[in-house]
């Protein structure tokens, strides 16, 4: 296992760069490849300084972390940029000592994605794509990419693995500016799972493609932008919406701190979307009709929302990623759609 990922990690770090100047701050958890693999064996390889701001993720640690030991780099998940630009005092700590970091594990919004290179002054952070199962990394943003590449992409593919975007009915190779399910082959795609020969022969097939089951859009300049995933696309009408789209847009909003858009079941549609909803600190509640409001003439009627949730939080697991069937359950109850 570590010899496999050893040439990913060491082109992640390389397209950073690391090196002995260099202090990362790693809030992410080790028993994970983003922690353990592409952080402290990362470190480790270019003989970077590995700073660890606590036992669990904590928001206000990380950032005083950062401060305090003038980390040049951070590495995290989407949902953990999100809680640290949350934070109150957010203002209040110095980053002036960041350069660069790693955003991956789940699909970045763009908002947020600019406002780390604006507001944690990490103008070199990079997005990267991958699976466990890929030895993580398939593609990712270099630091010399604009503005535009670094945030609305995860960036093209990685030296010595290829990908490719098939029509997930037909098998077949999308064209570029179509959307189609992400395949990846090469020397990081594991040999299996283990003991689960049922299981590797689905996502992997008789040609060695690692099938991701994440739809993405691979933009003519070969730059891939990933729209969601197969099983969390919704058909409402028989039309198909891809939630992060309405997930980036909801993000617009100034009272928003983070959103998930799930389908439910709908008796004339087939499928409505649900929007769950964190607000900002102080900000005013939203309901649907406010929603509906904000959206009309900016987004297709069919990709407005009808139900809106307050939280506190989204279900998560371990590793910072959503559950987005969790939440499709919990939504099912709380709005009396079973």
């Amino acid at each position: 296992m570590f010899l496999s990922r050893q040439p990913n990690l060491s082109w992640v770090a390389v397209r950073q760069p690391r090196g002995t100047s260099d202090r990362l701050c790693l809030p992410v958890p080790f028993y994970h490849c983003f922690g353990m693999v592409m952080g402290n064996l990362g470190c480790t390889t270019h003989g970077a300084c590995m700073v660890i701001p606590g036992p669990a993720f904590d928001p206000a640690a990380t950032l005083r972390a950062v401060q305090d030991e003038r980390c040049t780099g951070l590495y995290g998940v989407p949902t953990m940029f999100i809680a640290e630009l949350g934070l109150p005092d957010f203002a209040e700590y110095d980053l002036t000592s960041l350069r660069t970091g790693v955003m991956a594990g789940s699909p970045c919004p763009i908002e947020v994605m600019k406002r780390c290179v604006a507001d944690m002054h990490m103008a070199e952070v990079a997005i990267c794509y991958g699976m466990t199962e890929t030895s993580p990394v398939s593609t990712q943003t270099r630091r010399d990419d604009d503005l535009d590449r670094r945030t609305s992409t995860v960036g093209r593919v990685m030296p010595h693995v290829e990908v490719k975007l098939v029509d997930p009915a037909t098998g077949l190779v999308v064209e570029r500016g179509e959307p189609g399910e992400l395949c990846t082959r090469g020397y990081s795609v594991m040999l299996g799972y283990w003991d689960e020969p049922e299981k590797t022969a689905e996502a992997i097939d008789q040609a060695r493609w690692m099938h991701t089951g994440d739809l993405a859009v691979m933009r003519e300049d070969g730059y891939v932008n990933i729209v969601g995933r197969i099983k969390d696309m919704v058909i409402r009408g028989g039309e198909n919406v891809y939630p992060r789209e309405i997930e980036e847009f909801l993000y617009t909003h100034p009272a928003v701190a983070d959103v998930q858009v799930v389908g439910v079941p709908d008796a004339k549609y087939g499928e409505e979307l649900c929007a769950w909803i964190k607000l900002k600190d102080g900000a005013d509640p939203l309901d649907a009709d406010a929603v509906r409001a904000f959206a009309t003439g900016k987004l297709a009627h069919f990709k407005i929302p009808k139900y809106v949730l307050l939280v506190d939080d989204f279900p998560m697991t371990v590793t910072g990623k959503i559950r987005k069937v969790e939440m499709r359950e919990k939504s099912v109850e709380l709005l009396g759609l079973a």
